[in-house]
């Protein structure tokens, strides 16, 4: 071979081998590929374009090996292309293998994802019929409160205006009470009066008696003892 050729033919097996590697690389990320699916189409879109890249380079590897004057020579590049052309399909029958089994895994996991909504969406449900539950039998709770509360206000005012009235009556029957006190006592103040009254009237008929039996008596005494005055 022509050494310029021969740089061309290690140009374009390490370019093969390059995008042998790349490619193998991409296929294990699909086959580590958990979604979502944009992502996993992403990785496709990639290994397809190295699969391109890859098949152009092994052809252009083939050409060169038809170009050869040896026999010898054409009949090694012709191998490698053919080397080079088994590898690929064996890499493309792996991304298939990847492809499938991350489809599985992604239908699996959306699978998963949808019956945990649900379940989600079943537990947030009776979670907000025990919230509602939980919520009216408090309001109930409450309304109940406020009920006694306000009996016992209506009772404590009923007991309050009960009081009232038997302090009121109380009150009134004190105050007939102290009036019959104070007619009593105006009465005896009256008696009391009238009393002394009499009692100064009797001394002084008393006192007027006395005088008049006083006199009489020295007038009989007078008589007697001076018969002649």
């Amino acid at each position: 071979m022509a050494s310029s050729a021969d740089v061309h033919v290690r140009i374009c097996e390490q370019e093969i081998i390059k995008y042998d590697l790349e490619i193998k690389a991409l296929i294990q990320d699909v086959s580590e590929c958990t979604g979502p699916q944009s992502k996993l189409t992403d990785f496709n879109l990639q290994v397809k374009e190295k699969f391109s890249n890859l098949r152009q380079r092994i052809q252009d590897l083939e050409q060169m090996g038809k170009e050869q004057d040896k026999e010898s020579d054409k009949l090694t590049l012709l191998n490698k292309a053919e080397g080079h052309r088994k590898q690929m399909l064996s890499n493309q029958t792996a991304w298939r293998k990847a492809n499938l089994a991350c489809k599985l895994s992604i239908d699996k996991l959306e699978k998963e994802d949808l019956l945990n909504s649900e379940d989600m969406s079943i537990r947030h449900r009776k979670m907000t019929k025990e919230s509602l539950a939980q919520t009216s039998s408090g309001i109930t709770e409450s309304l109940m409160s406020i009920s006694r509360m306000m009996a016992q206000q209506v009772q404590q005012s009923e007991e309050t205006m009960s009081t009232l009235a038997t302090s009121s009556r109380t009150v009134h029957e004190t105050n007939e009470e102290f009036k019959a006190m104070t007619g009593t006592i105006q009465l005896g103040r009256k008696l009391i009066i009238k009393y002394n009254r009499r009692e100064l009237t009797d001394k002084l008929l008393i006192f007027l008696a006395l005088a008049l039996f006083l006199a009489t008596v020295l007038y009989i005494l007078k008589k007697r003892l001076f018969p002649f005055f």
